[in-house]
């Protein structure tokens, strides 16, 4: 029988490093915050409890996980990661299972390794706790993991309190552990600050309970997955693993072509279908899905849109939220669409702005068309009939609606309807005065030459 599991996450620490107003683990990694992914990750889980212990920012990060089944502890001053853990104590009073212990700016960790953790704990050994290892390129400060071939700990030591022969030890500790709730708060209890930094650690508790006779052992994954985040840099460079494995997994798991992968930057929620072909330097913002043949062209920015079948977009365009573009449909270069429909087939090839607007199918808009939708004061809509060409340079003033196969002529400001098969041209009229341009030029010319003279 599966034990209930409850999930600890640890986001209480100042983050003064990132010197910024919002929460260190609120910093959106792919356009979600960072905890928000590790709560993801643990959903998969499904965990009995998720409880996240919060320090200074408190009311930003319960705004952030307000109505995901998550409960909030504080920890008032920062004494150390056991500390930090003891303050789940109450929240947790009762609670018989498993407790995962996560950071809220360690955000890459997968649910196969959280699933790997607990089921370590429940092997035939029985370890006390189960501690996630790495072994980075640099080792630096990390704490070190000193274990035999079998992963069984021998002791465990924080960089600052470790000997030069401890330091030269490449297995480190990433701080995720897997623990009963039975054994936790008993040897958190236990836990003293006397050590270099005078806090209260929680790897600890691995060397209370092997003092009791109890052994802990240590898994290991890759370092990306447990890249921590403190600095901006630090950001950018998980930002970076997070995008690479996507990357791997578009081409690898749904079929899309990459073109030049390293340009191509997805949404936490980007949705690809096989046969999608991206071309370099193509930016997806969260809420977009593009459905099976679809072409995006290179330097296009996508946030918010539907992408139909064998659509074609860009280069250089942006696709807005409300954004739905169906089969077949094509939006060219340098062609922005927010809230608005291109239905089968439709066309807007090139220079044109489509706001708040529904385009028929097979429609074709004109180079530099614009809708006009707001008014400065509200936004209003355009329909555009099955078939409507509407010339270039129009500006279409809504509300309006273009009827099924009328024609507005290029060059056009059109602020009444149109009906079905008109065509519909609105301009000044031309003015022809042979000669004018020849007299203008002769006239500048001597001036410019009776300036140069009396100069």
């Amino acid at each position: 029988m599966t034990s209930p599991l409850a999930v600890i996450i640890l986001a209480a620490g100042q983050g003064t490093r990132m010197k910024s107003s919002l929460h260190k683990v609120l910093h959106p990694i792919a356009g979600r915050p960072m905890l928000l992914h590790l709560l993801a990750a643990v959903a998969q889980l499904a965990p009995a409890r998720q409880l996240v212990v919060v320090g200074a920012g408190r009311e930003q990060v319960e705004g952030a996980v307000r109505g995901r089944g998550v409960d909030i502890a504080v920890q008032g001053e920062q004494l150390g990661t056991g500390h930090a853990v003891a303050q789940a104590r109450a929240a947790l009073a009762g609670f018989d299972g498993d407790v995962l212990i996560l950071y809220g700016d360690v955000p890459l960790v997968r649910a196969e390794t959280m699933r790997a953790m607990i089921a370590r704990l429940h092997e035939a050994d029985g370890p006390a706790c189960v501690v996630l290892g790495f072994r980075p390129e640099d080792a630096g400060a990390y704490g070190r993991i000193i274990a035999a071939a079998d992963g069984r700990i021998d002791r465990m030591v924080e960089y600052k309190d470790a000997s030069e022969a401890e330091r030269a030890i490449d297995l480190c500790n990433s701080g995720l552990m897997a623990v009963r709730a039975s054994d936790l708060f008993a040897l958190l209890a236990r836990v003293d600050n006397a050590n270099a930094a005078g806090e209260y650690y929680l790897p600890d508790i691995v060397m209370l309970a092997a003092a009791d006779g109890r052994s802990s052992a240590v898994i290991e994954t890759d370092a990306s997955e447990v890249a921590g985040v403190n600095s901006r840099a630090e950001l950018a460079g998980v930002e970076a693993v997070w995008q690479a494995r996507r990357r791997v997994e578009a081409m690898r798991d749904e079929g899309a072509t990459l073109i030049a992968p390293e340009t191509v930057f997805f949404a936490h929620d980007t949705v690809l279908a096989r046969d999608v072909t991206i071309e370099p330097n193509v930016v997806f913002g969260p809420g977009v899905t593009i459905d099976e043949g679809a072409m995006i062209h290179a330097f296009c920015h996508i946030e918010g849109a539907r992408i139909g079948p064998n659509v074609s977009v860009g280069p250089f365009a942006r696709l807005r939220p409300g954004a739905v573009l169906e089969e077949k449909a094509r939006v060219g270069n340098f062609v922005e669409v927010k809230n608005a429909t291109l239905d089968r087939g439709a066309k807007a090839n090139h220079l044109s702005y489509i706001g708040d607007a529904t385009v028929g199918a097979a429609a074709n808009i004109g180079a530099g068309t614009i809708t006009c939708n707001y008014d400065g004061y509200f936004k209003h809509r355009t329909v555009i009939g099955e078939g409507a060409f509407i010339g270039s340079n129009s500006a279409l003033i809504a509300p309006v609606r273009i009827g099924r196969d009328a024609i507005v002529a290029a060059g056009s400001a059109v602020s009444r309807d149109v009906g079905d098969g008109e065509l519909r041209l609105v301009r000044g009229e031309q003015f022809v005065k042979p000669g004018w341009a020849d007299r203008f030029h002769d006239a500048m010319r001597k001036k410019k030459e009776g300036e140069k003279k009396s100069g």
